[in-house]
């Protein structure tokens, strides 16, 4: 029997197992297994050593987007409209093979925009060219999810379900617990808060599926098993992530409203060219990017050329960006801007900065 066919075994019996007290150290166990079988389906096979062609796309620019989304969504004609570069867009499926990088210019920064080949049903399974573009997604700052708001919640489910197998996380912050494999002494449980999902004998059954027999585990929030498994696993990617639903000129007003109103959701139209200042301003928040200018003694900000970094940088982060041995050379800075009780004001490497902030390094 293959790894297909027994992930399509396990996700048949979790199927039929009902959820009770009885059952839950089984499901725990299938769970387990699942995501062993998963893991071992994504690990590259000897004989696929070739890269596919127009995936390997360089990291530029100060964040990287990656464009998921179901065939002819119009995830080229974004890429068009946001970007300079023209992806082949056409009304016909898999218009998009290969991996498209683009730039999005957005106050001062160059967001790195990739346009993936659309998603198929089954793509973790590597259908479709499927498992290249998921492993591209997994080197994104952000995911933004296309979806087409004529197909109602269908495109979302699936895509969700595709990504939560190849251990993307979407909009989840990683699970709180403190796991570290020993070389003897057991498994010494604790937990800092009341559990309801897991219980110790269900966490020593999950670590001998997975030959860990002696470790330390402490839960500090009512994680689930699933969470728990990917601690173990270790290689999940938790990013944010943005659904836009596209062709809301196709759909009543209503039904526009009510998608607007959930969660991590954006409306637009790529053919009529709407909301799409809105997403922008969407995207950057979830980015958590800040410009930072620079000020030369006795000379204006220079507002042409900013420094980007990620929010909650330091006046450190700002000297290693400029110069490596900056940091080394540093007296004082002076900053002017929201990050200070009074501008200009002295500060040291710890202080932290903020959007548009404008600082004066003083070397020793």
């Amino acid at each position: 029997m293959g790894i297909l066919e027994k992930i399509s075994e396990i996700e048949k019996e979790i199927a039929r197992t009902q959820k009770n007290k009885a059952t839950e150290y089984h499901l725990g166990l299938l769970k387990a297994k699942l995501a062993k079988y998963r893991a071992q389906l994504l690990e590259p096979s000897k004989s696929s050593a070739a890269k596919g062609e127009g995936f390997d796309v360089m990291k530029s620019g100060d964040a990287r987007v990656a464009l998921i989304g179901f065939p002819s969504v119009g995830k080229s004609t974004f890429l068009s409209l946001m970007t300079s570069t023209a992806s082949e867009a056409a009304s016909y499926e898999f218009t998009t093979l290969t991996c498209i990088p683009g730039v999005i210019e957005y106050k001062g920064a160059n967001i790195q925009l990739l346009d993936l080949p659309g998603i198929i049903e089954g793509a973790a399974q590597g259908k479709g060219r499927g498992r290249q573009v998921i492993a591209v997604a997994r080197t994104a700052d952000v995911v933004i999810m296309m979806l087409d708001a004529t197909k109602g919640e269908v495109q979302r489910v699936l895509l969700e379900k595709e990504l939560e197998s190849v251990g993307i996380r979407l909009n989840k912050s990683k699970p709180n617990i403190y796991f570290k494999p020993k070389k003897g002494g057991g498994i010494s449980f604790n937990s800092t808060v009341t559990l309801t999902q897991c219980s110790e004998k269900l966490v020593q059954l999950i670590l001998h599926e997975y030959k860990i027999f002696n470790a330390e585990v402490l839960f500090r929030e009512d994680c689930s098993p699933d969470e728990f498994i990917d601690v173990i696993v270790g290689n999940r990617v938790y990013m944010p992530c943005l659904y836009v639903y596209n062709k809301i000129d196709q759909i009543s007003m209503e039904e526009v409203d009510r998608l607007a109103r959930r969660p991590h959701s954006v409306v637009i139209s790529c053919g009529m060219k709407l909301n799409l200042d809105y997403l922008l301003e969407k995207l950057w928040e979830y980015l958590a990017l800040t410009c930072i200018y620079t000020k030369k003694r006795g000379q204006r900000p220079d507002f042409t050329d900013a420094i980007i970094l990620r929010k909650g940088a330091s006046v450190e982060h700002v000297c290693h960006r400029i110069h490596r041995s900056l940091a080394s050379q540093f007296k004082y800075a002076l900053v002017w801007g929201t990050s200070t009780k009074y501008s200009p004001q002295r500060v040291g490497l710890t202080h932290m900065m903020e959007h548009e902030d404008v600082i004066q390094i003083v070397k020793k």
